[in-house]
C-alpha cells in the first residue's frame, strides 16, 4: 500500500534521512520507533509533503506521491495525525472533523466516526481547546479518518497521555485496521505502546533504519537497548 525507495531529505546542506526503504502492506500497522532526534517525525513529514524530499520516491497503491502538495497527497489517499495533535482549539468537536471531509466534498461527519470514538459524540459541540490531551489525540484520528485513508500516518500519538488512554488508543487502532483495512505507520518511542499494536517494528538511528522485524519475532531487549543509548 506504501512503498518508500531511498528517501533522503536535507534541511539546507544537512541531510537528515539517508535512503530510507521500506514497504507498509495493506491491512498492516508498522511502528517506527527511535530515540528523539533520529529523524522520525522529518520522515512522517516528508511522508506528507510538508518538508520535501531530495531525493527517493514515495508511492501509495500504483500513484507516485513524491512531488505532489500535501493537500493533493490527502486526496491520493494519505492522512496524517502530526506530533501534538494540532486541533484547532476555537472551534467544536463537529468542525474539527469537519476538515476533514473537505477532500471527499462530504458535510456530515459519518456515523462511523462517532462510533469509533462515543466520547467525541457527547462532546462535539465543545471546544478542541477545552478537551483533555487523549480527546483531543481521539479528535486529531477521527479528523485524518475522515477522508477515508488508504495509509494513516500517526506521529507520536501517546505524548502526554495517560496510560489507561494509551491501552485504549491501541484497542482503537487495532479496530481501524481490522475494519478498514487501511495501513497505519506509526513513529513511536514506548515501546509497550508499539509491541501492542504493530504488525512489525523498524527502529530508526541518525536518520536510517538499523533494525526491522516482525512482532512475533522482535527481540525486545536489542530494541530497548536502541531506545535507551
Amino acid at each position: 500500500m506504501l512503498s518508500v525507495t531511498d528517501l533522503r531529505v536535507a534541511y539546507g546542506q544537512s541531510e537528515v534521512l539517508h535512503g530510507l526503504t521500506f514497504t507498509t502492506a495493506p491491512g498492516e500497522i508498522v511502528a517506527i520507533m527511535g530515540r528523539n532526534g533520529m529523524g522520525k517525525t522529518t520522515l512522517m513529514k516528508s511522508l506528507m509533503g510538508i518538508v520535501p524530499s531530495r531525493s527517493g520516491a514515495i508511492r501509495i497503491g500504483g500513484d507516485e506521491l513524491t512531488g505532489l502538495k500535501s493537500y493533493e497527497r490527502v486526496a491520493k489517499g494519505v492522512a496524517y495525525v502530526p506530533q501534538g495533535r494540532m486541533v484547532f482549539p476555537a472551534m467544536t468537536v463537529r468542525e474539527n472533523i469537519e476538515t476533514g471531509l473537505t477532500v471527499r466534498g462530504e458535510r456530515q461527519v459519518p456515523p462511523d466516526i462517532y462510533e469509533l470514538f462515543p466520547v467525541l459524540l457527547e462532546m462535539r459541540g465543545r471546544r478542541g481547546g477545552n478537551l483533555s490531551g487523549g480527546q483531543q489525540q481521539q479528535l486529531a484520528i477521527a479528523r485524518a479518518l475522515a477522508s477515508r485513508p488508504k495509509v494513516l500516518l500517526l506521529d507520536e500519538p501517546t505524548e502526554g497521555i495517560q496510560p489507561s488512554i494509551i491501552r485504549e488508543m491501541a484497542r482503537t487502532l487495532r479496530r481501524i485496521r481490522d475494519e478498514r483495512g487501511l495501513s497505519i505507520v506509526v513513529s513511536e518511542q514506548v515501546l509497550s505502546f508499539a509491541l501492542d499494536i504493530a504488525d512489525r517494528v523498524l527502529v530508526m538511528e541518525n536518520g536510517e533504519i538499523v533494525h526491522e522485524d516482525s512482532r512475533d519475532r522482535v527481540d525486545e531487549a536489542k530494541v530497548a537497548r536502541l531506545l535507551s543509548v
